[in-house]
């Protein structure tokens, strides 16, 4: 059975996923520009080696409370629809491979709009890794606001 790698990190106490084939690099936290007229939990845009790319905040998109930057804070950079996206997570820890038999569909009980984004449960042990798609995270009008910034 084929194994995927993942980025593993966290927010809050719990720790999410996403393949390493959307991720480019991780950086250490940066204090983003604001940009006026943009939706909440875009915290603004950085300058990253001469490319601007808007900084989305995981913690105020999924609405997960404790809003503390510290040492261990990362932007992750992604490609989003063919745009680079920042992504500020608690911390990025390490990258994981998990067996295609070890990834289970979301459980129903997370049903409904939030779920297009969770692709699987990763199951490592007696430990969990929420697996997403980050692709899917924003609404045609939110991606319109992200090419905006």
């Amino acid at each position: 059975m084929a194994e995927l790698q993942f980025v593993v990190f966290k927010l809050g106490k719990e720790e999410y996923g996403v393949n390493i084939m959307q991720v480019k690099e991780i950086v250490t936290y940066k204090e983003p520009t604001r940009v006026p007229n943009t939706p909440d939990f875009i915290e603004g845009i950085i300058n990253l080696r001469g490319q601007i790319i808007p900084i989305v905040s995981l913690k105020k998109r999924f609405k997960i409370s404790g809003e503390s930057i510290n040492d261990e804070t990362r932007i992750i950079v992604m490609n989003v629809d063919s745009k680079q996206v920042g992504f500020i997570v608690d911390a990025a820890s390490e990258v994981k491979t998990i067996s295609e038999d070890d990834i289970e569909n979301a459980p129903d009980i997370v049903a409904g709009i939030e779920r297009k984004y969770i692709t699987g449960i990763g199951k490592m042990g007696e430990k969990i890794l929420i697996l997403l798609d980050l692709d899917k995270l924003f609404s045609k009008e939110e991606k319109e606001s992200l090419e905006a910034v």
